[in-house]
């Protein structure tokens, strides 16, 4: 019976890393759709090789920065031992781990899109799924330096973050925008008295529609998966990912009056938010997060662009930065069992928590994306804008003009 038990969890955890590794693809067509016709064939690359580099990044230091074991050195027969015990759980649970640490990157491309260069952003890949990101949650996850326990001894519960709305998608978004600051904005996107002058809509609504599908989709691989064990599997957590959702899509249509790149953000709104307390707020509750998070996108990211003058593509940091802060803080509010929730957390921890999670990220981010431009210059030429990544840097077009014989 134990090893029918553990196989179930080598299955259930392996399903898991399967649906959020396939939220890659949604993130490669969120990005495709959404940037100009001559950077299409860049955002499909970036997304396919930061996922290379983050796993090897993730094997050999970031996983054991977070977890304190270093599969890819076998310390102390670490690796050996994992290829043969449990059926090869502690392999999967690495396989699943890794690929929210893959979304770190494919979140912050999508805020660089257009003007960055391709091999100085793989090294900073490689060094905030290394060193940035495993950093943060080790210490939500793992309980490492004591920072879970001194949370629980002074506010008499832990920082909760069930599936990553901090861990993952703030922390994402955080390096994003340290990131979208170091690069600077398109060439010719404002002009000299900082007033947008150049509008880019979306180059394939139905790509960007794809993209938003399939991250929707493998989002409830992310949130229910994230129990890693058949044991601790929730409905619950289906349930509130699911009215997250939707409110999110509600709030961006009425908000952002029909127009469909709000729209299709606006699931994605709601389910970065919902992540955090999707095992403790009550299906009422998700909602009210969904709907606050997609209302929040749509004026954020207006916000961001006209107002801040941060030209942040696909608008990552609203997106993921903010809404993950939000969805952290209502875990605080609608976890309570005054609303409905579940209990068991506690509002200072979860400020605390994100206020950490947050800083982790966005000092890190700098400090990676300065060092990387100090040595390998980070942005494109202007020239290179103007032809678009897909030439300049990849020597061909999306869509090839064929060639009549």
């Amino acid at each position: 019976m134990e090893q029918l038990t553990t196989s179930l969890d080598v299955l259930f955890i392996l399903l898991g890393a399967i649906l959020v590794l396939f939220m890659h693809a949604g993130f490669a067509f969120l990005e495709v759709g959404t940037v100009q016709h001559k950077n299409q064939v860049n955002a499909l690359v970036k997304i396919m090789t930061d996922l290379g580099v983050s796993t090897v990044a993730y094997f050999f230091i970031g996983y054991g920065v977070a977890y304190g074991v270093f599969l890819g050195f076998n310390l102390d027969g670490q690796l050996t031992q994992a290829m043969t015990e449990k059926s090869g759980y502690e392999l999967v649970k690495f396989f699943f781990l890794m690929t929210f640490a893959a979304a770190i990157p494919a979140i912050v491309s999508g805020g660089i899109a257009e003007r960055a260069r391709f091999y100085p952003v793989l090294l900073a890949t490689f060094l905030t799924v290394a060193f940035i990101y495993p950093l943060f949650e080790g210490m939500a996850w793992n309980g490492n330096f004591g920072f879970q326990a001194w949370l629980e001894s002074s506010y008499g519960a832990p920082f909760h973050d069930f599936a990553g709305s901090i861990v993952v998608h703030a922390v994402g978004g955080w390096i994003a925008l340290a990131a979208i600051l170091i690069l600077g904005a398109r060439h010719n996107r404002y002009n000299a008295q900082g007033k947008m002058q150049h509008v880019y809509p979306p180059s394939s609504i139905p790509f960007l529609a794809l993209g938003a599908w399939i991250l929707s989709v493998g989002w409830f691989g992310f949130n229910v998966m994230s129990a890693q064990a058949v044991e601790g599997i929730q409905g619950l957590v289906a349930m509130n990912s699911l009215m997250a959702m939707v409110g999110g899509i509600l709030a961006a249509t009425v908000v952002g009056d029909k127009d469909p790149g709000f729209i299709h953000n606006g699931p994605l709104a709601g389910l970065v938010a919902i992540c955090a307390g999707s095992d403790v707020v009550s299906p009422l509750g998700a909602l009210v997060i969904g709907l606050v998070a997609g209302a929040l996108f749509v004026k954020a990211f207006t916000w961001t662009q006209k107002t801040l003058k941060v030209d942040d593509v696909l608008g990552v940091w609203p997106l993921h930065g903010l809404c993950g802060v939000w969805g952290a803080i209502a875990v605080g509010i609608f976890g309570s069992t005054a609303l409905g929730g579940l209990g068991g957390v506690a509002m200072m921890s979860q400020i605390l928590g994100t206020l950490a999670g947050v800083g982790v990220a966005l000092i890190g981010g700098f400090i990676v994306y300065w060092l990387v431009n100090k040595l390998m210059t980070l942005r494109m030429s202007d020239e290179d804008q103007y032809q678009g990544a897909d030439l300049s840097i990849h020597k061909i077009h999306a869509n090839p003009p064929r060639e009549e014989f």
